[in-house]
């Protein structure tokens, strides 16, 4: 999955030359509003975006999971009938936490009960919070974007080994911060059980993006 945006050239060449190995994500802006819609829109439209993304502690302002700005861009999800990845636990660039606190997701999955909701950057240090709204709302998954797998959480492998095995998807964090051989070296020291492993990597993350 690779984020794909009007003026990201590389993205789209990307997309286009190799539909098979890529799909596009789009990064909402939602203080702009309807225009922000209306750019996921043309996104969906024109490069058949099977995801949109958020960072809510790195919008200025910032805009909490639960913010109302945030709505419509879940309702058009709804519509559109794709997910949203959105980063929740303590970020990792300074600024303040509280609009990607886990305990928001709780809210908006009240709100949206037809949303798919992947969680990105390990909600730390909420993962027992995020287990258990996993087990309350059909919707809501965890992706293991940004973490080595060596620091997959406790919460987060054990879930995935007893009730969780169709909520926990693979993403890496290439090449923002982790090579993928680093990622897949340390991969096979992760306990999951055998029967985990094809959902993880793979079966899951084709439900959610809807792949063939």
């Amino acid at each position: 999955m690779v984020g794909v945006s009007p003026s990201n050239e590389i993205a789209q060449k990307t997309l286009t030359a190799h539909p098979d190995r890529f799909v596009g994500a789009f990064e909402i802006e939602p203080n702009k509003g309807i225009e922000g819609i209306r750019e996921m829109v043309h996104m969906y439209e024109k490069w058949g975006i099977k995801a949109i993304t958020a960072f809510p502690c790195g919008y200025f302002p910032q805009v909490p999971i639960n913010d109302k700005k945030m709505y419509p861009f879940y309702a058009k999800c709804c519509e559109l009938d794709i997910p949203i990845f959105c980063c929740a636990g303590i970020p990792g660039p300074r600024v303040p936490f509280k609009p990607q606190h886990v305990e928001l997701i709780d809210e908006v999955m009240y709100d949206f009960p037809e949303l798919t909701f992947v969680t990105r950057h390990g909600c730390e240090p909420w993962t027992a919070l995020a287990v258990k709204l996993m087990l309350k709302w059909p919707g809501l998954h965890y992706s293991t974007s940004a973490f080595a797998p060596k620091h997959y959480p406790k919460d987060i492998i054990d879930y995935a080994n007893t009730r969780g095995a169709d909520k926990i998807i693979y993403a890496g964090y290439f090449p923002m911060g982790m090579h993928l051989d680093r990622i897949m070296t340390d991969m096979q020291t992760v306990p999951f059980k055998d029967e985990v492993w094809p959902k993880f990597l793979r079966e899951n993350a084709k439900r959610v993006l809807k792949l063939t």
